[in-house]
């Protein structure tokens, strides 16, 4: 029969709209202001005596909180609020409470019924100039970098004065200057020749003294600024690569002036994952275990002392062989004993480097030593009577394991002795990631407030009721009750428009909220095709029903090539742009599928519930079919 749909048609339709209104259900529920707790190791416990210390404090400073809880793995606590103006203050307490070794984040706890999630339904991420995410501030101590190049120069000196067997002392002065001592002049013309050979970076003078003659290697101004403006950019990509492993959508990392690094990352959910993992400046030296029973001269090479997980302790020779940065891939695992691990991979230099210090070391232990930059938190009293916490830098040395090179090592080999999976996971995903090139504190952490957020999502609900009202009230009045099976089409893509973007975890932001706003006008525009269409056939003399075959047949490929070309340039605005730009595309892209589904099957399949099957004389579309 003419304009029946077969019943499966019927079916899916209405499954496709019933799928939708589910998985867009959890963005009803508003999630609750929530503190979230975490050790700053990935392998520290939240037990309830840290709880209750949180709470205590929460209490003290007459903040309401309820539901407090501590996830499945004992990683992480959180602690819900009943106003979200206290976010701040609350954590503020609670992490003097609570001291160093914690990270207490903001954080936005979902309020979604378990009949909902257990089935994967979430609400959409919100961008941060909606409902919050964080914004970091980093700056880099491009100091540190400049300090770490010299002690490669001076280690690198003294590596290529051994090989030729040219006898001196090399040592790195407090000024940044590298002075190698030699009994003769000879020697010191021959240390010249060589160090300029291989590190022609450096200026180099000669300084003699009485009975003493040394070559005094400096780093250039200009120098020391490539290794400054290197570490900046370096550390940018290293920060990209680790929000990657984080799975943030439409992230911000980019530069700001010199050594600053803005980071951030909108509709998140562990924020505090986010800080420990970002923040984490962590690289691995790897350095053999000193011989104590050297002779005593050389006794001064030994430098490093750091304790291993038993207590012990090893020293370990002042020279690095390799650092982290040069691991190209590192993958957690386990070995034969079903202990966690870490399969590393070096570049081709840090694999040269590696094979030469092991081959002629056989039998000697290496140690592999983790430092990671931490900070302590000092309180300054100020002028005004109010303490303010003051973050001050130091480095953790530790020590993760010291085997015996049994065999000359390349380019993979794995390292052992980790405590948990979790290490395992988290220093290869540091390692994976990038070390970083030099240091980054954080000098501003902001979480974006809900007020803001709220007036924004309360502008841009508006904005998107006033254009559904505007498109309901010229669709009904123009085309009738083909107008008002156009408005109920063009719900439902709203609800599958939000119902897709849940599902995919995309984040909305405001040029999201207004590519919805196009989205909302576009969807109509198939069915004004359509309907047009309609009115000229009856116009034609055509009758009811076949008017509204052939509208629908004749019209569709106008629609399909009008959208694939609307979605081609979505493509490209998503491909080519950043931040906004991609949000407006996502929204944008998936409000154009959506539509020629709601505007094309979803009204034919109401037109054919109120016309088809059926003898009619006059269709209620407005023009001379009214």
């Amino acid at each position: 029969m003419l304009n029946k749909y077969p019943l499966w048609k019927y079916l899916l339709v209405l499954a496709v709209v019933l799928l939708g209104l589910f998985y867009a259900a959890p963005n009803l529920y508003t999630p609750d202001p929530a503190l979230q707790i975490t050790g700053e190791s990935s392998s520290q416990l939240i037990d309830d005596r840290i709880l209750d210390t949180a709470l205590q404090a929460l209490d003290e400073a007459g903040i309401a909180h309820f539901d407090p809880a501590v996830d499945a793995s004992g990683r992480n606590a959180l602690i819900r609020l009943r106003e979200a103006e206290q976010q701040l203050t609350a954590q503020a307490r609670v992490s003097r409470a609570l001291g160093d070794g914690f990270i207490v984040a903001l954080n936005l706890a979902p309020t979604t019924p378990a009949w909902l999630s257990d089935y994967g339904a979430q609400p959409m991420k919100l961008g941060l100039d909606l409902s919050g995410g964080v914004h970091f501030m980093l700056e880099v101590d491009v100091d540190s970098a400049i300090e770490r190049r010299l002690e490669y120069y001076t280690n690198a000196i003294k590596r290529a004065l051994r090989e030729e067997r040219i006898r001196g002392r090399v040592s790195l002065g407090q000024q940044g200057q590298i002075e190698a001592r030699f009994n003769s002049a000879e020697q010191r013309d021959l240390a010249r020749e060589l160090i300029a050979d291989s590190e022609p970076q450096l200026s180099l003078d000669n300084v003699d003294g009485d009975g003493s003659w040394s070559v005094v290697a400096v780093m250039p101004e200009q120098v020391r600024k490539e290794i400054a403006e290197y570490s900046v950019s370096q550390n940018l990509t290293t920060l990209r690569n680790r929000v990657n492993e984080l799975g943030v959508s439409e992230p911000l990392v980019q530069r700001q002036g010199q050594n600053r690094i803005v980071v951030e990352l909108p509709g998140i959910q562990d924020t505090a994952e986010a800080k420990r993992i970002l923040g984490k400046v962590a690289n691995l030296e790897f350095r053999l275990v000193a011989n104590l029973d050297a002779p005593a001269a050389e006794k001064q090479r030994f430098e490093y002392r750091s304790p291993d997980r038993a207590n012990a302790s090893e020293w370990l020779e002042r020279d690095v062989i390799i650092t982290g940065e040069r691991v190209s891939n590192a993958q957690a695992s386990y070995d034969q004993n079903g202990q966690p691990n870490v399969q590393i991979s070096l570049d081709s230099e840090g694999g040269s480097l590696m094979s030469r210090a092991t081959r002629n070391n056989i039998k000697r232990r290496m140690g592999v030593l983790f430092i990671e930059r931490k900070f302590r938190t000092r309180y300054e009293m100020q002028e005004d009577g109010t303490e303010v916490p003051v973050k001050v830098p130091y480095d953790e040395k530790k020590l993760l394991t010291a085997p015996v090179i049994q065999s000359a090592l390349g380019a993979q080999f794995q390292i052992t002795g980790l405590d948990s999976p979790l290490e395992a996971s988290e220093l290869a995903l540091m390692l994976r990631a990038g070390a970083l090139a030099a240091p980054i504190s954080f000098v501003e952490e902001r979480t974006v407030g809900p007020s803001l957020g709220a007036e924004n999502i309360r502008m841009g609900v508006k904005s998107v009721q006033y254009g559904l009202a505007a498109v309901v009230l010229f669709m009904i009045v123009y085309y009738r009750v083909f107008g008002l099976a156009a408005v109920i089409a063009l719900s439902a893509n709203l609800v599958l428009l939000v119902a897709v973007m849940s599902i995919m975890g995309a984040t909305l932001t405001l040029p999201g909220i207004a590519g919805i706003v196009l989205t909302v006008g576009m969807a109509v525009d198939a069915n004004v095709l359509i309907f047009g269409r309609i009115r000229e056939e009856i116009a034609s003399g055509m009758a009811p029903q076949m008017a509204i075959h052939a509208g629908y047949e004749r019209a569709v490929s106008t629609i399909f090539d009008a959208n694939i070309t609307t979605l081609i340039v979505a493509v490209i605005l998503y491909a080519v742009g950043t931040g906004p730009i991609k949000g407006f595309a996502v929204t944008l892209s998936i409000g154009i599928i959506t539509s020629m589904f709601t505007g094309i099957m979803g009204t034919r399949a109401i037109i054919n519930l109120l016309y088809g099957g059926r003898k009619v004389r006059k269709l209620s579309i407005g023009g001379r079919g009214a």
